[in-house]
């Protein structure tokens, strides 16, 4: 969250739809896909150029451009200026710390949003941001790097029998979407179970490394939750827009979507609070402990009180002490002192209290 916060500063004194690039830093290239398609054909190939884009536009097929990288903003502006993108949106598509949303400019829908996906050499989430741009027929999607959740949707492209070789872009828009979602649900599972080993391991053996393991997913559920939470309103907004860009017949699915998304930020919302009740239950465990602790010195200081009074009294040194020539006076007070101990722990153990 500090990461994010301390990025702000790259946009101070910005002017309002200036394209520049905000995010991590890249040096790698560029890497650019085409797929056109209609319901009895089908195209993919990987350009060298993004001008080998330009003459998709005025095709009747469906065009989906898919860039790799948005760190080499010359290339979004070029393909901002061929598909008439307003710089705005562009702004956004290079901006990978901004907020999910979705514009609508008559012509075209904007979408941005974050992708999440499980890294396997790691063993750590990847929060990445994807940018749609929806027309009559074209889908523009932008990534921050090359490797993304949309394998399936290539595939079903690719084999030519689904609905989605039969259906236009804005059909294509939504299997973009619910990919994405769909990516959700893998990476909430491995959470799922990271969180219930760490819970296993909390209960077998409660210690410091707990409590910073709880610390670790706390931070990883509000990174997540930010990610995560505003899509409810995207996809809302985009099933209720009043645009000809989305057909009726593609709503039902958009909704369909929507329903997902909040099946996950309540699942967000679960673990957060699983995660926030281990904590409170390790913190309460180590106040108990400190309590037994200091309860056990507090008795031990009680019974040393009168035994302390004692023989402090007869460590005074006074002449005239009866005691002090009495031959029985030394063994007697030390029976008086084990007497008043023992009768002391008897009573606390009586009171339960050792």
């Amino acid at each position: 969250m500090l990461r994010f916060l301390k990025r702000f500063h790259e946009r101070a004194g910005l002017a309002p739809g200036a394209v520049v690039h905000i995010g991590e830093k890249k040096l790698e290239k560029v890497r650019i896909t085409v797929i056109d398609y209609d319901e009895g054909r089908f195209e993919e190939r990987v350009v060298g150029g993004v001008e080998e884009c330009f003459p998709f536009k005025g095709r009747p097929t469906t065009t989906w451009i898919n860039v790799d990288g948005v760190h080499d903003v010359g290339i979004v502006e070029k393909i901002g200026e061929c598909y008439g993108i307003h710089p705005i949106v562009l702004e956004d598509i290079v901006n990978t710390i901004d907020r999910p949303k979705v514009l609508d400019f008559g012509d075209y829908l904007f979408v941005s949003l974050k992708m999440l996906y499980f890294e396997e050499p790691r063993a750590s989430v990847k929060v990445e941001q994807v940018s749609l741009i929806l027309g009559s027929n074209f889908v523009i999607s932008f990534q921050e790097d090359p490797g993304d959740v949309f394998d399936h949707v290539r595939e079903r492209l690719r084999g030519g029998s689904e609905r989605i070789r039969r259906s236009g872009a804005d059909y294509l828009a939504y299997s973009l979407l619910d990919a994405v979602v769909d990516g959700y649900f893998v990476v909430f599972e491995w959470l799922g179970d990271r969180i219930e080993e760490v819970e296993e391991r909390f209960f077998a053996a409660p210690g410091t490394e707990s409590l910073q393991t709880f610390q670790r997913l706390k931070r990883d559920l509000i990174e997540l939750r930010r990610a995560v939470w505003p899509l409810r309103d995207v996809i809302s907004n985009l099933e209720r827009a009043e645009t000809p860009l989305i057909r009726a017949e593609t709503a039902p699915f958009l909704r369909n979507v929507y329903g997902h998304t909040v099946e996950i930020i309540e699942t967000i919302e679960s673990f957060r609070d699983l995660v926030a009740g281990m904590m409170e239950l390790y913190l309460s465990n180590l106040s108990m402990k400190l309590n037994e602790v200091m309860k056990v010195l507090t008795i031990i200081a009680t019974i040393f009180i009168p035994l302390t009074f004692i023989v402090g009294i007869y460590g005074m040194n006074f002449r005239f002490m009866p005691e002090l020539g009495w031959r029985y006076g030394y063994p007697a007070v030390m029976l008086l002192v084990a007497a008043i101990g023992v009768s002391m722990i008897a009573w606390f153990r009586w009171k339960k209290w050792l």
